[in-house]
């Protein structure tokens, strides 16, 4: 029995049990299936993170999209494969730990239909339609499926449930979400095209999810919970399913058969919407219908993390159990830090998706507020747990950013007397500086987390307006030096197309670090954004809801390449427009002089100057006063962007390994590899 002895009186409703078909969870914190970048040559890593979310108090916990059989082939992504028999001995081991703990465990059982690929095992991409495969850069085609296709894709299906139940699992999900089932493209009459029993009306493009549920509830035979996960409001995409129209409709026809209901929206962009576009809770416009409709409980996602507006969710009959994704990784143990009353202590989802980005690149997740997650098993780190150090030493850490408040707070932990230098007025670094712009507000979170953990630390002391140099750090007699004194944009046109700088930008422009600090500028202002990630639109936004007349120019084809990997550039694009922002792309910068000259990307041919304050957004260059002027380098460690500048989770994750680096006697920890196993003939 789950100790709420010490729960707020008011959140102690999140930990009623839960009863899922024949099965009760313990709890209603809920961690949904989503992608992790583990494939299923990495099993060691992808069970120790979901083993830890089980440790750390989530009551059910899922396997991510489970491929039923070679036909559901998404080859450039590492998706979970549940193809045949196989695979039931390391899925079981997973059920095993996780039953252990407490927790249950589910799997979402998918065929990716028309967003397949098959070019990994030559077979031809299954759909209800001959359409294309759902990612424009692949020039593949689906096959229209025939009756024995479907025939074939039903018994997958049902020996896939087979399956579940000899892993061991709890609950198994028919997936049927966003663009990637087989099933929502049958529903979706975008995609299905058919003229038979399988096409045309809604029954008859329902048929096919309900055949499968119908059998999935058959073979489950009440030994699992069967779960249906269903997107019942397409927000952009091709929006033929509504919360109001059909994706009410196939709440209202399936109701009371399966015995869990995991809604959300689509498409994915908007499911996974940043803080930058979607609050907390937001996703409540579109599926608070659902208990209206089915007596069965409900799950739903919303980036929660506040224990106030999960409360809430629950007491107005909008969801019966609190789905995460994100917030389960930013902290594993959030659903623990409020049954121990330690609310404080939760480490909150920025809603950054970098997380998400991971997945395009087919790698393990990364966080930005949790460096931990993915190396559990690999570097053998924990999210709470720190070794303690065997001596006690004094450290001083110069710059109060993200790397240095997390170098100095898992060097606390382990117990060193930490001082922390910063030279500017305010502690945060970046992340707070960064969050005084249009949209990225949550990002505060990362120096907020860090500095409330550090202020209720009697071995750790924090110093503003205290700059460090070589004599300073001497007089402090210091035992280690971390140097985290971070970057600085540079203004000279350096960036990832100009590796040279641009005749006339250095005397001409206003620099990033102005603008962060607060620097206002009358007149027009031409930003030329030679990053592409986030920085350059944000500024644009920023300045632009500041009244002033803005043009963005960038070489690429099209602003914020980047951020298709964090779902965010069609959004971007979209309210730099509604914004009135003017974007130039395909634009190369050839020099400044009272205006940007630029020349065509793929042409070379000359395009008319932009007058304007010039702005230019590229690279940053290591803050490196300090670090030279230290002697001893056995007595010193650089990192985060002072070592080499990136993303707000590299500086993050650089402080947490400098820290394990020197609890480890300066040794760097070695990594364990994921091996496969060798077949030899």
């Amino acid at each position: 029995m789950m100790d709420i002895s010490k729960t707020d009186e008011r959140y102690k409703v999140l930990f009623e049990p839960v009863k899922i078909g024949p099965v009760t969870a313990p709890n209603r914190f809920y961690a949904v299936p989503h992608a992790t970048g583990h494939s299923p040559l990495m099993r060691n890593g992808s069970h120790a993170m979901r083993t830890t979310k089980a440790e750390g108090g989530w009551g059910t916990v899922c396997m991510q999209l489970a491929e039923i059989d070679p036909t559901s082939d998404i080859c450039d992504l590492p998706i979970e494969k549940f193809w045949d028999n196989d695979d039931v001995r390391d899925h079981r081991v997973l059920t095993d730990r996780l039953r252990a703990i407490g927790s249950l465990s589910a799997i979402e059982i998918a065929h990716t239909g028309i967003r397949g690929r098959g070019m990994g095992t030559g077979m031809p991409v299954w759909g209800p339609s001959n359409l294309p495969c759902l990612k424009p850069q692949v020039p593949v085609q689906a096959k229209a499926m025939d009756k024995a296709d479907i025939k074939a894709l039903r018994q997958s299906f049902r020996a896939a449930v087979k399956r579940s139940k000899e892993a061991g699992y709890d609950i198994v999900y028919i997936y049927a979400a966003h663009d990637a089932s087989i099933l929502w493209h049958f529903l979706s009459p975008a995609y299905n095209h058919r003229t038979d029993e399988y096409g045309g009306s809604f029954e008859n493009r329902l048929r096919l999810m309900r055949e499968i549920l119908e059998e999935t509830v058959e073979e489950a035979a009440g030994e699992m919970a069967v779960a249906i996960r269903l997107a019942v409001h397409e927000v952009g995409g091709r929006g033929k399913i509504t919360n109001t129209g059909e994706g009410r409709d196939v709440v209202e026809a399936l109701a009371d058969l399966p015995d869990l209901w995991d809604v959300n929206i689509a498409t994915w962009p908007h499911d996974s919407g940043t803080s930058r576009f979607d609050n907390e809770g937001w996703q409540e416009e579109f599926t608070s219908f659902v208990k209206q409709v089915t007596s069965k409980p409900v799950v739903g996602v919303g980036r929660f993390t506040s224990p106030d507006t999960m409360v809430n969710q629950i007491k107005r009959g909008v969801l019966d159990l609190i789905g995460g994704a994100r917030p389960s990784i930013a902290d594993p143990y959030l659903p623990n830090k409020i049954r121990e009353n330690r609310v404080e202590d939760i480490r909150e989802c920025i809603g950054c998706n970098i997380c998400v980005s991971s997945d395009a690149f087919s790698i393990p997740l990364n966080c930005t507020q949790n460096p931990t997650i993915s190396q559990e098993w690999k570097r053998g780190w924990h999210p709470e747990i720190v070794p303690s150090a065997a001596s006690k030493k004094d450290l001083l850490v110069a710059g109060a950013g993200p790397a240095g408040l997390e170098a100095a707070l898992v060097l606390a932990r382990a117990g060193h007397r930490v001082t922390v230098a910063e030279k500017s007025s305010e502690l945060g670094g970046r992340s707070l500086l960064e969050s005084r712009l249009f949209g990225l507000g949550a990002w505060s979170r990362v120096a907020d987390y860090r500095l409330y953990q550090l202020r209720q630390m009697a071995n750790v002391d924090l110093y503003t307006d205290s700059e460090i140099d070589a004599d300073a750090a001497s007089e402090m007699e210091v035992d280690h030096t971390f140097v985290a004194t971070g970057a600085h944009w540079l203004n000279n046109g350096l960036g990832r197309t100009h590796f040279d700088p641009i005749e006339g930008f250095e005397q001409g422009s206003l620099s990033v670090d102005a603008i962060i600090n607060g620097a206002k500028q009358d007149g027009p202002i031409v930003i030329y954004d030679d990053e592409h990630y986030y920085m350059g639109n944000v500024i644009a936004a920023h300045l632009a809801r500041l009244g002033n007349d803005v043009t963005l120019v960038t070489p690429q084809p099209y602003v914020a390449g980047w951020m298709g990997y964090t779902l965010e550039q069609s959004r971007v694009t979209k309210q730099l427009t509604e914004l009135g922002v003017k974007v130039v792309p395909n634009a190369v910068a050839t020099k400044w002089d009272e205006a940007l000259h630029l020349r065509d990307a793929n042409t070379g041919a000359s395009i008319d100057p932009l007058k304007g304050t010039l702005v230019p957004v590229g690279l940053r260059a290591p803050n490196l006063q300090l670090w030279a002027s230290l002697e001893s380098s056995e007595s010193k460690t650089l990192l985060g962007d002072a070592e080499a500048p990136g993303i707000i989770q590299s500086a993050v994750f650089a402080g947490h390994k400098a820290a394990r680096k020197f609890l480890n006697d300066g040794v760097e920890p070695a990594m364990k590899r994921e091996r496969g196993m060798l077949f030899v003939s």
